[in-house]
């Protein structure tokens, strides 16, 4: 077969289907700009990056900054502190939005049900400074939200801040605080999609509502947690650094030092 014949029955399927190609070439774009392209920059680990020199001009150097790295003094405390947060993190941050995109898919007042979900997204939208600044706002010892209940009830103030033990509760749960609501939109949409004569044959079957969560919604977006599992335990070495690094102080080094943080 002639190369020509060959090309055009290998570009038959794109031109037949030429809308869908560049309905996801956006997608396509993103990917290869913003994802792949980018890791022409990994590079710079394996180099004696100088900036004058650029990435190409700088000496290769293998794996001496490993090395360097695994052998430090804080090796050991920054992969406990990073896997511990990441861990942490999966156990509680990812079943919540589970069960809160269960619970609104329950309300049967629209009104009440938009209100929720108005409610639940709004801190997604803060930004990570704020979001901080809040938490020193009220976790503070002198003039604090949670301190002001906790003297009301005759304890003593409670430096959250600086306390390594605190670090890592505060940093998850004001996480999940942040993203529940807007993590548990992918859940809704799955939900949605769940066929009603399942829950009809279900009520003339007499299941209880409880029942019919767990033996109708849960497996219709299993799938669904399933994929996101395995996207969540991909980054699980991915704490991040922002949030980290502004929480972070000289106190509570022993337990916010991680390794984004400590390559800063």
């Amino acid at each position: 077969m002639p190369a020509k014949s060959r090309l055009a029955q290998w570009l038959k399927p794109f031109a037949r289907n030429w809308e869908l190609y560049v309905l996801i070439s956006p997608v396509i774009a993103y990917y290869l700009i913003f994802e792949y392209y980018p890791m022409y920059g990994v590079q710079i680990a394996f180099k004696n990056f100088v900036a004058t020199k650029g990435i190409w001009g700088s000496d290769w150097v293998g794996f001496r900054h490993f090395q360097r790295f695994f052998d430090g003094y804080y090796f050991w405390r920054l992969i406990k502190n990073t896997l511990g947060i990441s861990l942490y993190q999966l156990a509680v941050g990812f079943p919540v939005p589970i069960l809160l995109a269960l619970m609104i898919n329950e309300v049967r007042a629209k009104w009440f049900k938009k209100f929720i979900q108005t409610v639940t997204y709004a801190p997604h939208f803060l930004s990570t400074v704020v979001l901080v600044g809040m938490l020193i706002m009220f976790l503070s010892p002198q003039s604090g939200l949670i301190n002001m209940i906790i003297v009301f009830f005759g304890g003593e103030p409670v430096n959250f801040m600086t306390e390594p033990g605190w670090f890592k509760s505060i940093f998850v749960l004001s996480g999940v605080w942040q993203q529940m609501g807007w993590s548990s939109i992918i859940y809704l949409a799955a939900l949605a999609g769940i066929d009603p004569q399942l829950h009809e044959a279900a009520r003339v079957d007499g299941a209880t509502r409880v029942q019919r969560i767990w033996h109708v919604n849960i497996p219709g977006i299993l799938p669904t947690i399933v994929i996101l599992l395995i996207l969540n335990v991909g980054s699980i070495m991915g704490v991040g650094f922002e949030k980290v690094f502004l929480m972070q102080n000289s106190l509570n080094m022993e337990a916010s030092d991680v390794i984004s943080t400590y390559v800063y």
